[in-house]
């Protein structure tokens, strides 16, 4: 089974359950959960998950892969993982192209490096290794940044396609990501949608950020989408649509009403 490339979902949150498992669900055609909320053998989420899972298909994406870490892949993590994908029969499963933890302890972040062209190739490795883990297909979504590194010899859009064309596996892009990257830093997001090639684009992530007073932009998921986003996604959306697009809502989180009529503005922009 395959998502419709016009699919829509939300981002599945405790704050919700409740209201996803009404005898009349919301009109959604998927959910994602982070994968690591649901790993293991903790019963409440679990039993929650599978309520939800009665009415929806899932999607699965993670924040604790450590695929730029310099440490060897945690095999227990990817037997928990695989595990939950067979479980779930998620669709695909993505996490993010970054490192998350060194010597043996994990930051609770996702965290740049440079793009370096010797980096490609140990990321692509790592990568394709756990699409043939997980037997389904993984996808790499692109991170906010907030640093850039002398040491780098590309562009992130190049490193990002690099990375997933030599791994073999999939987008899933960020497009709150890009805007925030491109304002911290100065560069045009549009070159950036450019270079994506869209029939490996499994996922279009949208979401809310927070502008500081000192002009950075934070990726926070605890607001609405900015108009700037919206009018991204509009660009993207004449680029490489259709695909399919999940609003992400992690803090501060709304009533599902208001999540869905959010996330309903998708069909404005995709005119």
């Amino acid at each position: 089974m395959n998502l419709p490339r016009d699919a829509i979902g939300i981002g599945l949150r405790p704050a919700l359950y409740a209201d996803m498992q009404r005898e009349v669900p919301p009109a959604l055609d998927y959910v994602e959960i982070i994968s690591e909320n649901f790993m293991g053998t903790a019963w409440p989420p679990q039993e929650n998950l599978r309520r939800v899972r009665a009415h929806y298909p899932v999607v699965m994406h993670g924040v604790g892969l450590n695929l730029l870490g310099h440490e060897p892949l945690n095999e227990r993590y990817l037997d928990e993982l695989c595990r939950l994908a067979d479980d779930l029969e998620a669709l695909f499963v993505s996490d993010h192209l970054c490192w998350t933890g060194s010597h043996g302890h994990t930051h609770h972040d996702l965290l740049p490096t440079p793009y370096t062209w010797d980096l490609i190739g140990y990321a692509a490795e790592r990568a394709a290794f756990v699409q043939k883990r997980l037997g389904r297909p993984f996808a790499l979504e692109n991170v906010s940044s907030y640093v850039q590194f002398a040491a780098s010899e590309m562009s992130e859009w190049e490193f990002y396609r690099a990375v997933v064309e030599e791994a073999g596996v999939s987008f899933m892009l960020d497009i709150n990501n890009i805007y925030v990257s491109s304002q911290n830093h100065g560069f045009d997001p549009c070159t950036y949608l450019r270079h994506i090639p869209y029939t490996r684009v499994v996922q279009v992530h949208l979401a809310g950020h927070e502008r500081q007073s000192d002009g950075a932009i934070i990726d926070t998921h605890d607001r609405a989408v900015a108009p700037a986003v919206w009018e991204l996604y509009r660009e993207a959306w004449a680029i490489g649509g259709p695909f399919p697009t999940l609003l992400e809502w992690d803090d501060k989180v709304p009533p599902l009403a208001e999540l869905v009529n959010e996330l309903n503005k998708v069909r404005e922009y995709q005119q």
